[in-house]
C-alpha cells in the first residue's frame, strides 16, 4: 500500500443482482496496521468471491463486514467458506464476521450443508459478531447505524489515520445515514432507484435511494466526495451520478468494478 490512511477497492457494485459488468455489492477497505496491510471485505454478493483474488489473496482477509443479509450482499460468503475449507491453502484461520444478528444461520441455510454436515460448522470459518454502535477492526474504528431498509441494515463509518469513509448499505432516505456520514471524506452510497416520472407512481418508501436522494444525503452530511453505487443492471450509473450532482456540489463519481480510491 501507499502511505494513505486507507484504500477503497470496488470488487462488485451492481445493485440487487450481479450484472454484465460487475458482481453484486462487495468492497475492500485496507489500511496499514502493525507493519502490514489490514483488509476488510465489506459485503460479498454474488460473483464477488470469483473477482476477489484479482485484488487480494482471499485467505488474507482479516475481517468481513456485512451491511445486511439480503442475498445480493452476502451469498458469496458460501463460496468463501468452500475455499476456506477445501482450497490448496486450506484450512484458513477463522475470520471475524461483523454482521446483523443470525448471520451464520442465514448463511448456513444458503450453504445447504451436505448430509452429516452442520450449518453451525460455518463457525469454523467465521467468528460472528453482531453490529454494535462502536467496534474496532484492526486499525479501523467503526461506527454502525441502523438505516431504512426492510431487512435490518447497518450503514458503517470507518475511521483511521484521521480519514473517514461511510458506506450506506441499502437504505431509503435516512436521518441516521446523514448523521453517520457528517463530515466524512468519502460517502459510498447506494442509488438503486430513479426519480419517478411526473405523475407516476412514487418509489416504495424505506427501501432504496435515488441518485438525487444520495446527493442530498451527501450535501446534508457535508461529505468531501460522493461515490454512487448499487445501481442495478436495468438502470444507468452515469444517470444516477448526474442526478446526485444536481443535489451535491462536491465531487461525484461512479463505482465500477476494479475502481480504487485512496484517502
Amino acid at each position: 500500500m501507499s502511505d494513505a490512511a486507507m484504500t477503497l477497492t470496488v470488487v462488485g457494485c451492481s445493485g440487487s443482482t450481479s450484472g454484465p459488468d460487475s458482481p453484486a455489492s462487495s468492497y475492500l477497505l485496507q489500511a496499514p496496521w502493525q507493519g502490514r496491510t489490514y483488509t476488510v471485505l465489506l459485503d460479498c454478493g454474488p460473483g464477488a468471491f470469483g473477482q476477489l483474488s484479482r485484488y487480494v489473496p482471499p485467505e488474507q482477509i482479516d475481517a468481513v463486514a456485512l451491511s445486511h443479509l439480503h442475498p445480493d450482499h452476502c451469498l458469496d460468503l458460501c463460496a468463501f467458506s468452500v475455499a476456506a475449507r477445501y482450497s490448496p491453502t486450506a484450512p484458513w484461520e477463522p475470520v471475524d464476521l461483523w454482521a446483523p444478528p443470525h448471520a451464520l444461520e442465514r448463511l448456513g441455510r444458503a450453504y445447504d450443508p451436505m448430509a452429516g454436515d452442520d450449518a453451525t460448522d460455518l463457525g469454523t470459518v467465521f467468528t460472528a459478531h453482531t453490529w454494535e454502535p462502536h467496534q474496532q477492526l484492526g486499525p479501523f474504528t467503526v461506527t454502525a447505524a441502523r438505516v431504512a431498509h426492510p431487512a435490518p441494515c447497518w450503514a458503517t463509518r470507518f475511521e483511521t489515520g484521521g480519514r473517514s469513509l461511510v458506506y450506506s448499505g441499502d437504505t431509503g432516505p435516512s436521518p441516521a445515514l446523514v448523521d453517520l456520514a457528517r463530515g466524512a471524506d468519502l460517502l459510498l452510497c447506494e442509488a438503486a432507484f430513479t426519480d419517478p416520472a411526473p405523475g407516476g407512481e412514487p418509489n416504495p418508501p424505506g427501501l432504496h435511494l435515488t441518485g438525487r436522494e444520495a446527493g442530498r444525503a451527501a450535501a446534508d452530511a457535508g461529505v468531501g466526495r460522493l461515490v454512487v453505487t448499487h445501481v442495478p443492471p436495468w438502470h444507468r450509473p452515469d444517470e444516477a451520478a448526474r442526478a446526485a450532482a444536481s443535489a451535491f456540489d462536491g465531487p461525484v463519481e461512479v463505482a465500477t468494478s476494479g475502481a480504487r480510491w485512496t484517502l
